[in-house]
C-alpha cells in the first residue's frame, strides 16, 4: 500500500480517480519456500512407487495391448479389416489422427507461446503439458503410418532417394503433414528435454547424496554434466528461448496444415477457408481439455493444491471457454458461408450434417463443444474441481466427434447419390483406437513416476522469495 500511495502522490490524477488496487494472485500458496518446492517435486520420483500407480500402469498396459493386437492383425490381414468402403474410404484413421494431433497442440502452446508472453502461471502445468504433447503425437502417428498398408514401406513418405526413383507429391497437403508433424514432434521433444536438464541435475545430486549411485548415474547421464554454473544457466535460458521462438510458429502451422488436408479438396463440407483458424482454435480447446483431465487428478493425488492453485484452473478454464466459443462461432459461420455462397451442394452438406443420418453425432458435438465450455462463465463451477474435470472430459469427447462429423458426413453423402452409404467402424478399428488411450496413459504414467512433473527452477522463480527487491530483502 505504501508503494501505491507514493504512486498516487506522484500522479495527482490517480489520487483523484482512486483506481481499484487488484491484488495479484499467488502462483504458489501458503508461502512455500525453495526447499519445500524441491522436496515436494523430487519426492514424487524418489519415494516408493504407490499402489495406485501399479494398478493404473497395469490397466494402461492392458488397454494398450488392444492397439498392439489390432495393428498386428491389420498388418497380417490388410487394411480391409478396417470398415472403410465406398464412399467413405478415409474415416477412422484420419479422425483419430486429427484428434490426437489436436490434443498435442496445447503442450507447446503453454510452454512456448505463454513463455514468450511472460505468463508466469504456465510454470506449474507446462512440463506435464509438454509430455502430453509428445505422447499424443506418438498416438497420432500410429494411424497414418499403418494406413499406408505395407507399414514397412512408410519411409517412402519422406523424400529419400531410392532405387525406384519414386518421389512424393509435394503439392499434396498430406505430404506437408509429414514434414509439419515430424518437425513439430522433434522440436517438442527438444523443448521438453532442454527444460528437464536442470531438474535432472538436481535429482542426480540428491540420489548421490542418498547413496543411490545407480539412479545417480542414470539421471547424471541425461543431465549432460549440468552443474548449475552461471554459464550453464545462461546457455540454458538462451537455448530455451530460441526453441520457444521456433516452436511458436509450429503451433500455428501444424494444425493449419492438417486443416489443408480437407480445405484444399473440392468436397462440399471440406472446401472452406475457415478451416485453418477453426482447426487451431479447436486444437487449443481440446488440448486444454486434456491438460485439465490429466492435471486435476494428479493435483488431488499428490496434494499439489499449493502449486496448481485455483488461479491456474481459472486461467485454463477461461482459455477453454474462449477457444470453445471460437469453435462455436466457426460452426455457425460454416452454415452462413454455405448459405451465402449459394452453392446447393455445400448447403445440402451442412443441412445433412445437422439433420441427416449422422445428426446424432452432430448434436453430441454441439453439446460438448459449444454448450459445455459456457459453464466456465460461472465462478462457482470453475471452483468445483470435480465438475471442471467432468466438463473437461466432455470437451475431449466433443472434439473427437467434431472430426468424425467433418470427415464422415461429408464423404458419406458426396456428389453421386447412387454411391451414398453409411459408415460404421469395424471392431478392429474401435479396439485399435481404444488402445491408444492405453498407450497414452502408459507413457504418461512412466513420465510422472520417473521425471519431475514441474520445472522446479521456474516454479521457484515465481514465489516472492525469488524477488531480490521484494519483502525481506
Amino acid at each position: 500500500m505504501g508503494a501505491h500511495s507514493a504512486e498516487h502522490a506522484a500522479h495527482p490524477i490517480l489520487a483523484e480517480v482512486k483506481p481499484a488496487i487488484l491484488p495479484r494472485a499467488e502462483l504458489v500458496e501458503h508461502h512455500r519456500d525453495f526447499k519445500w518446492i524441491t522436496d515436494k517435486i523430487c519426492g514424487m520420483v524418489e519415494g516408493t512407487t504407490p499402489a495406485w500407480w501399479w494398478w493404473c500402469f497395469g490397466i494402461a498396459a492392458f488397454v494398450a495391448s488392444f492397439t498392439v493386437a489390432g495393428l498386428i492383425y491389420l498388418v497380417g490381414t490388410g487394411v480391409g479389416v478396417w470398415g472403410h468402403a465406398n464412399p467413405v474410404n478415409w474415416a477412422w484413421d484420419i479422425v483419430n489422427f486429427v484428434f490426437w494431433i489436436g490434443i498435442g497442440h496445447a503442450g507447446t502452446l503453454i510452454s512456448a507461446i505463454l513463455c514468450l508472453l511472460r505468463q508466469k502461471w504456465r510454470t506449474s502445468v507446462n512440463r506435464a503439458a509438454e509430455a502430453m504433447t509428445i505422447f499424443a503425437v506418438v498416438c497420432a502417428a500410429i494411424f497414418p503410418v499403418f494406413h499406408v498398408g505395407r507399414v514397412w514401406m512408410a519411409w517412402y513418405l519422406f523424400p529419400i532417394p531410392n532405387a525406384n526413383y519414386i518421389w512424393q507429391n509435394f503439392r499434396s497437403p498430406l505430404e506437408w503433414d509429414v514434414f509439419a508433424v515430424s518437425t513439430y514432434g522433434t522440436v517438442s521433444v527438444l523443448f521438453w528435454y532442454i527444460g528437464l536438464i536442470p531438474d535432472l541435475g538436481t535429482l542426480r545430486d540428491r540420489f548421490t547424496a542418498a547413496g543411490n549411485l545407480l539412479k545417480a548415474r542414470i539421471y547424471g547421464f541425461f543431465a549432460m554434466g549440468w552443474r548449475g554454473s552461471n554459464r550453464h544457466w545462461s546457455n540454458y535460458e538462451m537455448a530455451y528461448l530460441i526453441l520457444a521462438g521456433i516452436a511458436t510458429p509450429l503451433v500455428l502451422s501444424v494444425h493449419t496444415i492438417v486443416s489443408f488436408d480437407f480445405a484444399v479438396s473440392l468436397l462440399p463440407g471440406w472446401h472452406t477457408t475457415i478451416f485453418p483458424p477453426y482447426f487451431v482454435a479447436g486444437a487449443i480447446f481440446s488440448g486444454f481439455g486434456m491438460v485439465l483431465t490429466l492435471m486435476l487428478p494428479l493435483r488431488a493425488i499428490y496434494g499439489l493444491e499449493d502449486l496448481i492453485t485455483q488461479y491456474h484452473i481459472d486461467c485454463m478454464t477461461k482459455i477453454t471457454l474462449a477457444t470453445g466459443t471460437m469453435v462455436g462461432y466457426a460452426y455457425s459461420m460454416e452454415f452462413f458461408i454455405a448459405w451465402y455462397g449459394a452453392n446447393p451442394y455445400e448447403g445440402f452438406a451442412f443441412i445433412n450434417r445437422a439433420f441427416g443420418h449422422y445428426a446424432w453425432a452432430y448434436w453430441i458435438m454441439i453439446g460438448c463443444n459449444v454448450i459445455t465450455p459456457q459453464f466456465f462463465w460461472f465462478k462457482s463451477i470453475r471452483q468445483n474441481t470435480t465438475l471442471v474435470w467432468i466438463l473437461s472430459i466432455f470437451v475431449n469427447v466433443g472434439m473427437w466427434f467434431e472430426r468424425f462429423v467433418i470427415i464422415v458426413t461429408s464423404l458419406a453423402r458426396d456428389f453421386l447419390p447412387s454411391s451414398w452409404g453409411y459408415y460404421s467402424p469395424s471392431i478392429v478399428e474401435i479396439f485399435t483406437f481404444f488402445g491408444t488411450f492405453g498407450v497414452f496413459s502408459f507413457l504418461f504414467l512412466l513420465f510422472i513416476r520417473f521425471v519431475p512433473i514441474m520445472p522446479m527452477s521456474e516454479v521457484k522463480a515465481v514465489i516472492p522469495q525469488a524477488d531480490p527487491h521484494g519483502a525481506g530483502h
